[in-house]
């Protein structure tokens, strides 16, 4: 899974007509439907766009044949694996009709080319747990998890038992690290989720 780095542009002539792409990294749908709004062009024949954030989808053909501009766009970014993304291709019509295979081609083919251009980061897989440690774990935990890879300490909170850390880690390490609090606490550590439990 990849994310886009900056916002990118791409141009490219099909037939006389003149296909202009946008593509930026989004955080929601209010975002995308702000991104759409402030880079589709009032002179263009055509705004034609779709987003993605995780199962989260949408498309528009924009006064095209449906089906021939949105979806392909959309499946420009389902094939490059990118997330967080909204696409714009943006045409002006050049006088020769392109056919709805022609439509799907090149709405589609102008989304994949700025993607593929695109800078991008893959994106780490992660999950937030929580670990609940007694007193007596306390010191010898707090020092070994520090040095596990990728791990990110949220917070910590005391109670009179112990101390409850909130954490994230990168989903490949989810295992060892459960396993290192079992070996380390003679398995008074509670992990939630219970990671082992779903192995």
């Amino acid at each position: 899974m990849f994310v886009l780095t900056e916002t990118f542009t791409s141009e490219r002539e099909i037939k006389k007509s003149r296909f202009a792409t946008i593509a930026a990294l989004i955080s929601d749908e209010a975002a995308a439907k702000a991104f759409i709004s402030a880079n589709s062009f009032t002179d263009a024949s055509h705004n034609c766009w779709a987003w993605r954030i995780g199962q989260q989808y949408r498309f528009s053909d924009d006064g095209e044949p449906g089906g021939t501009a949105g979806k392909p766009i959309l499946q420009a970014i389902e094939g490059q694996d990118i997330d967080q993304v909204c696409v714009l291709v943006s045409r002006w019509f050049g006088g020769i009709k392109l056919g709805a295979g022609g439509l799907i081609r090149a709405y589609g083919g102008s989304a994949a080319e700025c993607l593929r251009l695109a800078p991008k980061q893959t994106v780490i897989a992660t999950t937030e747990l929580q670990i609940e440690v007694l007193f007596t774990d306390l010191a010898l935990v707090d020092s070994r998890i520090q040095s596990v890879e990728g791990l990110s300490l949220k917070n910590r909170n005391f109670d009179e038992k112990g101390a409850v850390f909130t954490v994230s880690i990168p989903d490949d390490h989810l295992v060892s690290l459960a396993i290192l609090l079992r070996d380390l606490t003679n398995g008074r550590a509670v992990i939630t989720p219970d990671v082992l439990a779903e192995t």
